[in-house]
């Protein structure tokens, strides 16, 4: 008579997207239950950067703007699995499905600097083939796949010019000089370039036919670093359009954005010949080193293209400014062009898609009401303190020893907490802990306990798990800024987690909420509702959300909703920790930035939210506020954050510092893996896909499964 095999014992620490993507990979039915997970959490809700709460009139407050796009086909397969669980174990729930928790939101502007203003390039792309999530087929991801992708958009987007322009097209310009094999479309080439040098409009888009033929037919042939008639090509292109780029009016911004794009990819194109990335092991990551904008200068791109709304909306988006200075932007060159290129070119169903509550009742709360479901065990109120290491002996691979926490909050009863609550029929995350299941809860409340945050010391006890007994693997699905306070015996171990704490950087960022009680339209947006990016500092990108106010308990009429972020210049202290102190002065300061941006900036968005001069405050809903509280003290009804705390910091992507990333896979402690948008995840940004995929490849790491093949867009070695 045989016993039953003990279950292998895993604490993921923290509960970020990352880490609980680790459990959810872990506890699938197919393991049968060979892992028993336990997720410790600071505090009394789930998401890390993603979390969200319900404060006054159950508004959703987020930490930032949280949209996915379509090309997150790892984090989209996670919820539309997640959603298929919770609706088998908790029906009532009104989002049953995936679909109804995401909408497509396929409307999105850049804002255009100019010398008589701003001005808005609005685009509303198509849906894409199927939906984000949809099985895999074949490997559309490769750096071949793209630049033929890339090479094919410059043709369309040069018809689209010459028709602007009204300009001659070439004899047959869908198929003109029809080559037969690379020795034709090489002496095609060669005609092309001896006549005229690509001076007219008719003979840019000749060039662009032969581009294409050479994308789709011999493209491994022609995309090499050795000089080749495409490169020669593809160098008069883009000197053709830098010439017409400098004979455009600045009136004519339409035409002139068209130009822009076709530069910049006839720049990619020329670069990647020039980096031979199509045969380069590394990929995209070969050119890691640079800046995006510099490289893409090195290979011809102009200013004016470098400088254009849609290369700002870039930057702006991914908070890729050194420090937080916006006189300082940095972007690794391969995660931006890795980036861009899935996301217009391999994105299904819809480029944006919003989310139709918060994130943390769209994502967290699925993913937390399935977990339990499966038997995972959630310990809240637990603060990391430190990842203890076992002594160094011969012959024997360093492992983690023990796990200290700080326990922040007893739960009454010695019962589990009960984070969610009801808003609508859907289960939510509450803007502030239930102090009522708290032992002394009361008490804690009067104090103004700041569970979530790097400041709040105060305990109730200690207490330390330890290998072999609690458990036998450990996931570290904490920030990366916070390592140096919890994990310190592993940074002075190995050198590569020295080498990763001090190279990847982290920004705080800002963002503010406005519920208002007049329309977009009625403010005098002309547009349908954006996802906007690009546009003037302190705060250069805005989404229209007003799709969430029927989901939040307004009493007084809210007709529109906006969410405003933003980096935010770093002043954290050079040593010591963040303090409360300094908290408040960053939430004081962020506040000064929102009044000054809606008294000073956002009539270019909304002209009739400003009278005479000044913004009308009016318009600020402010429910349980007595009327008298008008101008500037009004915008204290709205919700907004200074994300300076070490866990809410943005994990940037910058040149240089992607080698010094540490893979989940990567077992340096032999019972230890890492999980966040912080490692080597094969996406490398911060996003909620990196951290979707870094989380399949913590799971890997413990149980060899998923397949790194069905991890989509993984490629590396």
């Amino acid at each position: 008579m045989s016993s039953a095999k003990r279950p292998i014992r895993v604490a993921v620490v923290g509960g970020g997207c990352a880490a609980l993507t680790t459990a959810f990979e872990l506890t699938r039915p197919e393991h049968e239950g060979l892992y028993e997970v336990t997720v410790y959490q600071m505090g009394w809700r789930l998401g890390g950067k993603g979390a969200s709460g319900r404060g006054p009139a159950g508004r959703v407050e987020e930490h930032g703007l949280h949209l996915w796009l379509g090309f997150y086909e790892n984090a989209f397969r996670l919820m539309r699995e997640c959603y298929a669980e919770r609706n088998q174990a908790y029906p009532q729930c009104r989002f049953a499905s995936w679909r109804d928790a995401f909408k497509p939101a396929p409307d999105v502007g850049v804002a255009d600097r100019a010398p008589d203003g701003w001005s808005f390039w609005m685009a509303h792309f198509p849906p894409g083939h199927g939906e984000p999530g949809d099985p895999a087929t074949g490997n559309p991801l490769t750096v071949t796949a793209y630049l033929r992708q890339s090479a094919m958009l410059v043709g369309e987007l040069l018809r689209s010019a010459a028709a602007m322009e009204a300009a001659p097209k070439a004899d047959n310009a869908g198929g003109a000089s029809t080559a037969h094999g690379p020795e034709d479309l090489a002496a095609a080439i060669g005609v092309l370039l001896r006549y005229g040098q690509l001076a007219t409009v008719a003979a840019i888009l000749e060039a662009s036919n032969l581009l294409r033929q050479a994308a789709d037919a011999f493209f491994p042939q022609f995309f090499s670093a050795a000089p080749s008639p495409l490169g020669q090509l593809l160098e008069r292109m883009s000197m053709a359009a830098r010439r017409q780029l400098e004979s455009l009016v600045e009136s004519d911004r339409r035409l002139r954005r068209v130009w822009q794009v076709i530069d910049l990819i006839l720049a990619i194109l020329r670069g990647s010949i020039r980096s031979g990335l199509a045969f380069d092991p590394r990929g995209f990551d070969a050119i890691n080193d640079y800046d995006w904008r510099e490289w893409l200068r090195r290979n011809g791109a102009s200013e004016q293209s470098l400088d254009s709304g849609f290369m700002r909306g870039i930057y702006d988006l991914v908070f890729a400014f050194e420090d937080g200075d916006i006189a300082r932007p940095r972007l690794a060159a391969g995660v931006a062009l890795r980036g861009a290129m899935r996301m217009f070119f391999t994105y299904r169903g819809s480029l944006f898609w919003r989310m139709s509550a918060g994130m943390g009742d769209i994502v967290f709360a699925p993913l937390y009401q399935v977990l339990k479901h499966r038997g995972v065990r959630f310990a809240f109120f637990h603060r990391l303190r430190n990842v203890g290491l076992a002594p160094r002996r011969k012959n024997e691979p360093p492992y983690v020893q023990t796990l200290e926490f700080d326990v922040q909050a007893e739960i009454a009863g010695g019962s589990e907490y009960q984070p969610l609550i009801d808003v609508h029929n859907v289960p939510s995350w509450p803007s502030q802990p239930d102090y009522a299941q708290l032992v002394n809860g009361l008490r804690m409340a009067r104090e103004g306990r700041a569970f979530e945050s790097g400041w709040e010391d105060r305990r109730v006890r200690a207490t330390k798990l330890r290998v072999g007994r609690d458990f036998d693997f450990a996931v570290l699905g904490v920030s990366i800024a916070a390592l140096p306070d919890v994990a310190q015996e592993l940074i002075e171990r190995e050198p590569r987690w020295r080498d990763m704490v001090r190279h990847v950087r982290t920004v705080p960022t800002q963002a503010f909420q406005l519920w208002m009680r007049e329309s977009t339209a009625d403010l005098g947006w002309p547009h349908p509702p954006p996802n906007l990016s690009g546009f003037v500092e302190p705060f250069d990108t805005w989404a229209e959300m007003s799709h969430l106010a029927p989901e939040e308990n307004w009493k007084e009429p809210v007709r529109s909703i906006a969410y405003f972020c933003s980096v935010l210049p770093d002043a954290a202290p050079d040593s010591g920790p963040v303090t409360a102190e300094f908290h408040r002065e960053q939430r004081k300061a962020v506040r000064a930035n929102a009044v000054e941006f809606l008294e000073s900036k956002v009539e270019t968005l909304w002209p009739r939210a400003v009278r005479d001069g000044k913004f009308r405050w009016e318009i600020l809903a402010a429910e349980g506020k007595p009327d008298a509280q008008q101008g500037p003290r009004r915008f204290d009804t709205q919700f907004w954050t200074a994300n300076v705390n070490l866990s809410d910091r943005y994990v940037q992507s910058l040149p240089g510092s992607l080698a010094y990333r540490v893979s989940p896979l990567d077992m340096t402690f032999d019972n230890l893996t890492i999980a966040g948008d912080w490692t080597a995840s094969g996406l490398d940004s911060g996003c909620i896909e990196s951290a979707v995929m870094s989380g399949l490849l913590a799971a890997h790491a413990i149980s060899g499964k998923p397949g790194l093949q069905e991890i989509v867009g993984y490629d590396h070695p």
